[in-house]
């Protein structure tokens, strides 16, 4: 939507000027009318120059505030307080912004306030940042308008919004020994394929003897690497570019969400994880008064997982053609059969919404263990992969060593 700067005076003669959305600039006009302001020039907001994301633009492009997942959190938590304590909207949301020290997120609340003065919606305010509010916070908002219950809905997507928080820290922190261990792993591979190994080699040349084939493998990989180094840079760029774009792609993200589920050991914590993002979300919407359609139709989208989105998506048509939540659960197979347990209970018993509650909850306690246990079940693989780089680095560099002293007496 094209943004307007425009120049008024309000009621009491005092100049005002700032910068409004707008599909015309009668519109612009027509809703700086109605808040009270008397326009006085309506003209097409200037477009940032061509060289600000050049040179110095760059680096502010870089350093520049953003409005984050905690920006949102205390956001949501310090709305729901000021509406509990029956603060009006607009003030409430200038408090806010004031108080901020987020550059970004203070002129995001400065243009939820126009928005609003303009007479549209707080969710219809929300919903022009896509980037800070997701689909699901801004149904749970359009939700609390239609049934009064603002101040309770922002309490209930803050809890929602902490659980999600919490679970992610917990499969990051999952994934990070794992991801050291290797990446220490391939610096060291580095290290002795460029330095070490050449070394060995000028040793073994100057005794002309016949090298084992592993030794002599080692040799030419190091050679290759320390003479094309540039090419495989390059590849390994270019691969990782190939690799995002492919992500970026349904396919890719598809079947890069689905392979995460089935990595040995992490993956059936990153699938835990997610169906307790799904279970709690799919909770909460029911307890706000949610349709059930709607409601898996927009909890969907919080899954943060393409494949176990689709599975809800798949979950929602078997609703829709007249199955029951339970049959269409076990068409997912997503869900273990205590889970499937616990919802055909909440729906023959009418607590689907508890129900989904309590499997987020079980989900969460099991994720915590299996990150408790993680080290204990990682240890041995580690333990193998590296035994097995020390063993064809022993037998490729040290067996010809041992055999030095044979050459040297033939000599």
């Amino acid at each position: 939507m094209p943004a307007f700067a425009y120049r008024g005076r309000e009621a009491g003669g005092a100049l005002v000027q700032g910068v409004l959305e707008g599909n015309t600039a009668a519109a612009v006009a027509d809703a700086l009318s109605g808040t009270g302001v008397t326009p006085l020039e309506i003209r097409p907001a200037p477009a940032a120059p061509a060289g600000s994301k050049s040179s110095s633009g760059t680096s502010v492009a870089w350093f520049a505030d953003k409005v984050g997942h905690v920006d949102i959190l205390l956001f949501t938590r310090q709305l729901h307080t000021l509406l509990k304590a029956g603060v009006p909207i607009m003030r409430a949301l200038a408090g806010l912004q004031d108080s901020s020290q987020n550059g970004a997120m203070k002129s995001l609340l400065g243009e939820v306030r126009q928005s609003l003065e303009s007479g549209h919606e707080l969710s219809a305010s929300l919903s022009r940042h896509p980037k800070a509010f997701s689909n699901f916070y801004l149904a749970m908002v359009r939700i609390g308008e239609m049934t009064g219950r603002l101040e309770e809905i922002f309490l209930r997507l803050f809890d929602h919004m902490e659980f999600e928080r919490f679970m992610r820290e917990q499969v990051k922190a999952a994934l990070r020994y794992p991801s050291f261990v290797i990446a220490a792993m391939a610096v060291a591979l580095v290290v002795v394929n460029i330095w070490v190994i050449p070394t060995f080699a000028k040793v073994f040349q100057g005794f002309n003897a016949e090298l084992p084939v592993l030794t002599r493998v080692l040799i030419g990989f190091s050679e290759f690497s320390v003479a094309w180094w540039h090419v495989i840079l390059g590849a390994l760029v270019m691969a990782a570019l190939a690799f995002r774009a492919w992500l970026g792609t349904p396919g890719g993200r598809y079947a890069w969400d689905k392979w995460k589920l089935e990595i040995p050991i992490a993956g059936k914590i990153v699938r835990k994880a997610t169906l307790a993002r799904f279970a709690r979300s799919f909770a909460l919407a029911l307890r706000s008064g949610v349709p059930l359609m709607q409601a898996l139709n927009t909890v969907g989208q919080t899954v943060d997982n393409a494949f176990v989105a689709d599975k809800v998506e798949q979950m929602r048509n078997g609703v829709e053609r007249g199955e029951s939540i339970l049959r269409a659960a076990i068409g997912t197979g997503v869900f273990t059969p205590v889970v499937l347990q616990m919802i055909a209970v909440g729906e023959e018993s009418g607590t689907i919404d508890e129900m989904m509650e309590e499997i987020a909850g079980m989900y969460q306690s099991e994720v915590e263990y299996e990150l408790k246990t993680l080290s204990q079940q990682i240890e041995p693989v580690l333990i193998v992969l590296l035994g097995i780089l020390v063993l064809v680095l022993a037998l490729g560099i040290f067996l010809p060593i041992w055999d030095l002293g044979k050459v040297a007496i033939k000599k």
